[in-house]
Protein backbone atom coordinates (compact mmCIF):
# COMPACT_ATOMS: atom_id res chain seq x y z
CA UNK A 1 0.00 0.00 0.00
CA UNK A 2 1.08 3.29 -0.41
CA UNK A 3 0.97 6.23 1.92
CA UNK A 4 -2.12 8.49 3.05
CA UNK A 5 -4.29 5.45 1.49
CA UNK A 6 -6.78 3.54 3.37
CA UNK A 7 -8.87 0.50 2.36
CA UNK A 8 -11.29 -1.89 3.20
CA UNK A 9 -10.55 -5.12 0.91
CA UNK A 10 -13.64 -7.12 1.43
CA UNK A 11 -15.59 -4.53 0.10
CA UNK A 12 -13.49 -3.71 -2.65
CA UNK A 13 -13.15 0.08 -1.27
CA UNK A 14 -9.56 1.92 -1.79
CA UNK A 15 -9.10 5.06 -0.78
CA UNK A 16 -5.77 7.36 -2.20
CA UNK A 17 -4.38 10.57 -0.95
CA UNK A 18 -6.81 10.61 2.60
CA UNK A 19 -4.66 12.85 4.55
CA UNK A 20 -4.80 13.85 7.97
CA UNK A 21 -5.03 17.27 7.37
CA UNK A 22 -5.67 20.73 5.54
CA UNK A 23 -3.34 23.45 5.18
CA UNK A 24 -5.44 27.29 4.92
CA UNK A 25 -3.44 30.12 5.11
CA UNK A 26 -0.62 28.41 5.64
CA UNK A 27 -2.22 26.69 9.34
CA UNK A 28 -2.74 22.98 9.12
CA UNK A 29 -6.61 22.20 10.15
CA UNK A 30 -6.71 18.29 10.83
CA UNK A 31 -9.29 16.83 9.77
CA UNK A 32 -10.05 15.23 13.49
CA UNK A 33 -11.34 18.82 14.56
CA UNK A 34 -12.85 19.36 11.98
CA UNK A 35 -15.03 16.19 12.48
CA UNK A 36 -15.47 16.74 16.23
CA UNK A 37 -16.80 19.96 15.53
CA UNK A 38 -19.23 18.89 13.08
CA UNK A 39 -20.36 16.57 15.72
CA UNK A 40 -20.83 19.34 18.07
CA UNK A 41 -23.18 21.56 15.71
CA UNK A 42 -25.26 18.54 15.00
CA UNK A 43 -25.39 17.52 18.40
CA UNK A 44 -26.29 20.73 19.38
CA UNK A 45 -29.18 21.15 16.92
CA UNK A 46 -30.60 17.68 17.61
CA UNK A 47 -30.99 18.94 21.28
CA UNK A 48 -32.15 22.12 20.21
CA UNK A 49 -34.83 20.18 18.55
CA UNK A 50 -35.86 17.58 21.02
CA UNK A 51 -36.18 20.87 23.70
CA UNK A 52 -38.22 22.06 21.43
CA UNK A 53 -40.54 19.22 20.77
CA UNK A 54 -40.99 18.65 24.93
CA UNK A 55 -42.04 22.52 25.39
CA UNK A 56 -38.14 23.40 27.13
CA UNK A 57 -36.50 26.40 26.71
CA UNK A 58 -34.32 26.20 23.56
CA UNK A 59 -32.03 28.58 25.15
CA UNK A 60 -31.34 26.53 28.11
CA UNK A 61 -29.48 24.37 25.58
CA UNK A 62 -27.68 26.63 23.69
CA UNK A 63 -26.34 28.23 26.97
CA UNK A 64 -25.40 24.44 28.14
CA UNK A 65 -23.94 23.73 25.58
CA UNK A 66 -21.21 26.65 25.48
CA UNK A 67 -20.09 25.23 28.80
CA UNK A 68 -20.26 21.57 27.95
CA UNK A 69 -17.82 21.75 25.14
CA UNK A 70 -15.49 23.58 27.26
CA UNK A 71 -15.41 21.00 29.99
CA UNK A 72 -16.05 18.08 27.84
CA UNK A 73 -12.80 18.61 26.40
CA UNK A 74 -10.53 19.37 29.66
CA UNK A 75 -12.88 16.41 30.94
CA UNK A 76 -11.79 14.34 28.02
CA UNK A 77 -7.86 15.08 28.39
CA UNK A 78 -7.96 14.56 32.01
CA UNK A 79 -9.10 10.91 31.43
CA UNK A 80 -6.44 10.08 29.16
CA UNK A 81 -3.59 11.62 30.97
CA UNK A 82 -4.32 10.17 33.99
CA UNK A 83 -4.46 6.65 32.63
CA UNK A 84 -1.32 7.36 30.61
CA UNK A 85 0.77 9.05 32.86
CA UNK A 86 3.58 7.39 31.99
CA UNK A 87 3.50 9.34 28.75
CA UNK A 88 3.45 12.59 30.60
CA UNK A 89 5.51 12.22 34.08
CA UNK A 90 8.72 13.59 32.07
CA UNK A 91 7.04 16.44 30.33
CA UNK A 92 4.30 17.96 31.97
CA UNK A 93 3.67 20.48 29.20
CA UNK A 94 2.59 18.10 26.76
CA UNK A 95 -0.32 17.74 29.01
CA UNK A 96 -1.89 20.36 27.31
CA UNK A 97 -0.89 20.03 24.05
CA UNK A 98 -4.17 18.52 22.49
CA UNK A 99 -2.71 18.60 19.03
CA UNK A 100 -0.86 15.26 19.12
CA UNK A 101 -3.98 13.74 20.21
CA UNK A 102 -4.77 11.81 23.46
CA UNK A 103 -8.84 12.63 24.40
CA UNK A 104 -11.01 10.24 26.13
CA UNK A 105 -14.68 9.84 24.85
CA UNK A 106 -15.50 9.29 28.71
CA UNK A 107 -13.81 11.66 29.93
CA UNK A 108 -15.85 13.84 28.11
CA UNK A 109 -18.99 12.24 28.95
CA UNK A 110 -18.12 12.72 32.70
CA UNK A 111 -17.29 16.13 32.17
CA UNK A 112 -20.55 16.83 30.25
CA UNK A 113 -22.40 14.91 32.96
CA UNK A 114 -21.03 17.43 35.94
CA UNK A 115 -21.06 20.42 33.96
CA UNK A 116 -25.23 19.60 33.25
CA UNK A 117 -25.32 18.75 37.60
CA UNK A 118 -24.09 22.64 37.90
CA UNK A 119 -25.72 24.46 35.42
CA UNK A 120 -29.17 22.43 35.58
CA UNK A 121 -29.01 23.94 40.04
CA UNK A 122 -27.94 27.40 38.68
CA UNK A 123 -30.44 27.21 36.21
CA UNK A 124 -33.01 25.95 38.68
CA UNK A 125 -34.06 23.16 35.93
CA UNK A 126 -34.49 19.70 36.23
CA UNK A 127 -31.02 17.80 35.59
CA UNK A 128 -32.87 14.30 35.02
CA UNK A 129 -35.34 16.00 32.49
CA UNK A 130 -31.92 17.94 31.05
CA UNK A 131 -30.05 14.64 30.13
CA UNK A 132 -32.74 13.08 28.41
CA UNK A 133 -32.23 16.11 25.97
CA UNK A 134 -29.06 16.71 25.76
CA UNK A 135 -28.05 12.28 25.60
CA UNK A 136 -29.98 12.65 22.29
CA UNK A 137 -27.28 15.57 20.82
CA UNK A 138 -24.47 13.64 22.58
CA UNK A 139 -25.10 9.99 21.17
CA UNK A 140 -25.75 11.98 17.67
CA UNK A 141 -22.42 14.11 17.70
CA UNK A 142 -20.45 10.90 18.99
CA UNK A 143 -21.46 8.93 15.73
CA UNK A 144 -19.96 11.84 13.47
CA UNK A 145 -17.57 12.41 15.83
CA UNK A 146 -15.61 9.39 15.88
CA UNK A 147 -14.89 9.48 12.07
CA UNK A 148 -12.25 11.93 13.30
CA UNK A 149 -10.40 8.61 14.15
CA UNK A 150 -10.66 7.16 10.80
CA UNK A 151 -8.60 9.70 9.42
CA UNK A 152 -5.74 9.65 12.45
CA UNK A 153 -5.46 6.13 11.25
CA UNK A 154 -6.35 5.44 15.19
CA UNK A 155 -8.81 3.82 17.38
CA UNK A 156 -8.69 0.29 15.66
CA UNK A 157 -8.15 -3.13 17.00
CA UNK A 158 -6.10 -6.19 16.38
CA UNK A 159 -5.75 -8.27 13.00
CA UNK A 160 -9.20 -8.94 11.33
CA UNK A 161 -10.14 -10.82 8.06
CA UNK A 162 -13.88 -9.69 8.57
CA UNK A 163 -16.35 -8.24 5.80
CA UNK A 164 -15.18 -4.57 7.39
CA UNK A 165 -11.92 -5.46 7.89
CA UNK A 166 -9.53 -2.09 7.21
CA UNK A 167 -5.89 -1.68 5.80
CA UNK A 168 -3.90 1.04 6.63
CA UNK A 169 0.10 1.46 5.54
CA UNK A 170 2.26 0.61 9.07
CA UNK A 171 3.84 4.13 8.04
CA UNK A 172 0.80 6.44 8.77
CA UNK A 173 0.12 4.69 12.19
CA UNK A 174 1.57 5.26 15.85
CA UNK A 175 3.96 2.40 16.91
CA UNK A 176 2.71 2.45 19.97
CA UNK A 177 -0.88 1.63 18.59
CA UNK A 178 0.59 -2.20 16.98
CA UNK A 179 0.56 -4.62 18.81
CA UNK A 180 2.31 -7.78 18.65
CA UNK A 181 -0.63 -9.77 17.44
CA UNK A 182 -0.62 -7.07 14.75
CA UNK A 183 2.96 -7.65 13.52
CA UNK A 184 3.03 -11.52 13.64
CA UNK A 185 0.61 -11.09 10.87
CA UNK A 186 2.95 -8.73 8.86
CA UNK A 187 5.25 -10.95 6.42
CA UNK A 188 8.12 -9.54 4.30
CA UNK A 189 6.87 -7.53 1.59
CA UNK A 190 3.76 -6.32 3.45
CA UNK A 191 3.94 -2.99 4.71
CA UNK A 192 0.18 -2.62 5.86
CA UNK A 193 -1.81 -3.81 9.13
CA UNK A 194 -5.60 -5.19 8.91
CA UNK A 195 -7.25 -4.49 11.37
CA UNK A 196 -10.84 -3.96 12.98
CA UNK A 197 -11.98 -0.53 12.05
CA UNK A 198 -13.64 -0.40 16.18
CA UNK A 199 -14.34 3.22 15.39
CA UNK A 200 -16.40 2.13 12.66
CA UNK A 201 -18.09 -0.44 14.88
CA UNK A 202 -18.64 2.30 17.77
CA UNK A 203 -19.72 4.88 14.85
CA UNK A 204 -22.82 2.21 13.66
CA UNK A 205 -23.52 1.11 17.03
CA UNK A 206 -23.93 4.63 18.33
CA UNK A 207 -26.22 5.17 15.09
CA UNK A 208 -28.72 1.77 16.89
CA UNK A 209 -28.42 3.56 20.06
CA UNK A 210 -30.16 6.57 18.85
CA UNK A 211 -32.92 5.21 16.91
CA UNK A 212 -33.24 2.88 20.32
CA UNK A 213 -34.02 6.34 22.68
CA UNK A 214 -35.67 8.05 19.89
CA UNK A 215 -38.11 4.99 19.88
CA UNK A 216 -37.74 4.39 23.76
CA UNK A 217 -38.86 8.12 25.01
CA UNK A 218 -41.92 7.58 24.07
CA UNK A 219 -42.71 5.10 26.29
CA UNK A 220 -40.50 6.43 29.56
CA UNK A 221 -42.50 7.00 32.86
CA UNK A 222 -39.79 9.36 34.67
CA UNK A 223 -37.60 11.69 33.83
CA UNK A 224 -33.78 10.53 33.33
CA UNK A 225 -34.70 7.14 31.88
CA UNK A 226 -33.89 7.85 28.78
CA UNK A 227 -30.51 9.14 29.54
CA UNK A 228 -29.78 5.41 31.19
CA UNK A 229 -31.24 4.06 28.11
CA UNK A 230 -28.07 5.76 26.67
CA UNK A 231 -25.99 5.16 29.11
CA UNK A 232 -26.85 1.37 29.50
CA UNK A 233 -27.31 0.94 25.48
CA UNK A 234 -23.65 2.73 25.43
CA UNK A 235 -21.77 0.99 27.51
CA UNK A 236 -22.55 -2.44 26.60
CA UNK A 237 -21.44 -1.60 22.85
CA UNK A 238 -18.47 0.00 24.58
CA UNK A 239 -17.89 -2.94 26.77
CA UNK A 240 -16.97 -5.10 23.83
CA UNK A 241 -15.21 -3.09 21.52
CA UNK A 242 -12.96 -1.80 23.88
CA UNK A 243 -11.91 -5.37 24.37
CA UNK A 244 -10.64 -5.07 20.46
CA UNK A 245 -8.58 -2.01 20.75
CA UNK A 246 -5.02 -2.05 20.87
CA UNK A 247 -4.62 1.54 22.36
CA UNK A 248 -6.45 0.66 25.20
CA UNK A 249 -6.13 2.75 28.55
CA UNK A 250 -5.16 0.18 31.62
CA UNK A 251 -6.01 0.52 34.74
CA UNK A 252 -2.99 1.10 36.93
CA UNK A 253 -0.14 -1.52 36.43
CA UNK A 254 -2.92 -4.27 35.91
CA UNK A 255 -4.04 -5.71 32.04
CA UNK A 256 -7.76 -4.68 32.58
CA UNK A 257 -8.86 -1.85 29.98
CA UNK A 258 -10.17 1.14 32.32
CA UNK A 259 -12.85 1.88 29.90
CA UNK A 260 -14.23 -1.69 29.51
CA UNK A 261 -14.87 -1.72 32.74
CA UNK A 262 -16.43 1.16 33.98
CA UNK A 263 -18.66 0.37 30.92
CA UNK A 264 -20.00 -2.51 32.59
CA UNK A 265 -20.31 -1.00 36.01
CA UNK A 266 -22.58 2.12 33.85
CA UNK A 267 -24.56 -1.21 31.85
CA UNK A 268 -25.14 -2.63 35.41
CA UNK A 269 -26.06 0.27 37.29
CA UNK A 270 -28.37 1.93 34.93
CA UNK A 271 -30.26 -0.83 34.11
CA UNK A 272 -30.67 -1.26 38.08
CA UNK A 273 -32.11 1.69 38.37
CA UNK A 274 -34.18 1.65 35.19
CA UNK A 275 -36.27 -1.24 36.73
CA UNK A 276 -36.01 -0.18 40.21
CA UNK A 277 -37.28 3.51 39.19
CA UNK A 278 -40.39 1.87 36.49
CA UNK A 279 -41.57 -0.26 39.11
CA UNK A 280 -42.02 2.35 41.49
CA UNK A 281 -43.58 4.14 38.73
Amino acid sequence: MVQNSIAFPNLGIELNNVGKSITVFGYDIAYYGIIIGIGIIVGIIMAEREAKKTNQRVEDYTDFALYAILFSIIGARIYYVVFSWDMYRGDLLKIVNIRQGGLAIYGGIIGAVITLSVFSKKRHLSFWKMADTACIGLVSGQIIGRWGNFFNREAFGGYSNGLLAMRIPISDVRENDISEELMRHVSDGINYIQVHPTFLYESLWNCGVLVLIMIYKRYKKFDGEVFLVYVAGYGLGRSWIEALRTDQLLLGGSAIPVSQLLSLIVVLVSIFFIFTKRRKA
